[in-house]
């Protein structure tokens, strides 16, 4: 498939900001699940910037995939293809994720202010469920755009789903690191940060392996003669169907090499897996660089996710390319 740079950007944007969403509601979530109010002024501070810069990534995101369609002025019709359609519906998803955190900012605000009565900050974990759970369905529905597709077999892999929650939350906890790490943190909160970061981005690593190792053999389930109705026989290509590239070759025939595939999954695995947990142990062994340090990695991981998401698109094949 051709990998166009703005759903790339998309899934990856909002991928971040929809993990760091997830990460602001538990931070939202713990203290009333323990039953105490939040420690002080400065958390009730981190919950609205976690909250801004979470919309502002997935906005971002979902800006940058109306980019990829023809008519960007009637994306608002396929809101209404819910019932059918995981576009649709993450559509709604999203937006729905979007009211939920304005209205958490502008509680937030009024609570910073002063204005709101103490018993509504009862509001605030409730919403932070809500939004937790949108944030989920949003991911699942983005995956499942692809996951869905019977004629691109790299796509129905059954890792794909949870592929794309992994990297939300890897990349999502990583941004959220690169913000709370400016400010001085205790050797047993970094080391914990430590064993955090280890386990995130080792199970997105070895998830992405076995992707990759797999997709490259799965075959594509049907060959040239199923295509042309004579499933079992042999069938040579006498001519091409067509003597210059048209838009099924260039949007659904893209063909990556293998020599130029392995380097690419390298570069990937090394930013999305290898650089988070250097730089995690490069904080936790010199804590008075740790915002800088996980600041960098935060934006080489989301570099690296940028080349995972070009390969996600650029290995997979159609099966129309049977015929082409």
């Amino acid at each position: 498939m051709h990998p166009a740079f703005s759903v790339i950007a998309f899934t990856t944007l909002s991928g971040a900001g929809y993990g760091l969403l997830l990460w602001a509601g538990g931070l939202i979530l713990l203290p009333a699940l323990q039953g105490r109010a939040p420690a002080n002024g400065a958390t009730v501070l981190l919950w609205g910037v976690l909250l801004v810069l979470g919309l502002v990534l997935t906005t971002a995101g979902l800006l940058s995939s109306m980019l990829h369609l023809g008519k960007p002025g009637r994306a608002w019709r396929a809101f209404s293809q819910w019932r059918t359609s995981w576009l649709s519906r993450e559509g709604v998803f999203a937006v729905a994720t979007a009211l939920v955190v304005v209205a958490m900012l502008a509680l937030l605000g009024v609570g910073i202010a002063g204005a709101l009565p103490t018993g509504l900050w009862i509001a605030m974990p409730a919403l932070a469920a809500i939004m937790v759970l949108l944030s989920l369905c949003t991911i699942a529905s983005t995956a499942m755009i692809y996951a869905s597709l019977k004629p691109i077999p790299a796509w129905r892999h059954p890792l794909v789903l949870p592929g794309y929650f992994v990297f939300a939350i890897l990349t999502g906890w990583l941004v959220l690191m690169a913000l709370v790490n400016w400010s001085a943190l205790s050797d047993e909160t970094l080391g914990v940060i430590l064993l955090v970061t280890f386990a995130l981005a080792i199970v997105a690593g070895v998830l992405k392996l076995v992707y990759w190792h797999r997709i490259d053999r799965q075959p594509l389930g049907a060959t040239r003669a199923d295509a042309v109705g004579l499933p079992g026989r042999e069938v040579d290509v006498f001519e091409r169907p067509n003597t210059q590239a048209n838009y099924i070759n260039k949007e659904m025939g893209h063909v990556l090499a293998r020599k130029h595939a392995r380097p690419l999954r390298f570069i990937a695995l090394v930013l999305f897996a290898a650089v988070p947990m250097v730089a995690s142990w490069l904080a936790w062994a010199n804590p008075e660089l740790a915002g800088p340090v996980f600041t960098l990695g935060a934006l080489l991981a989301l570099a690296g996710t940028l080349v995972e998401r070009w390969l996600f698109f650029a290995q997979a094949r159609h099966l129309v390319t049977l015929y082409y």
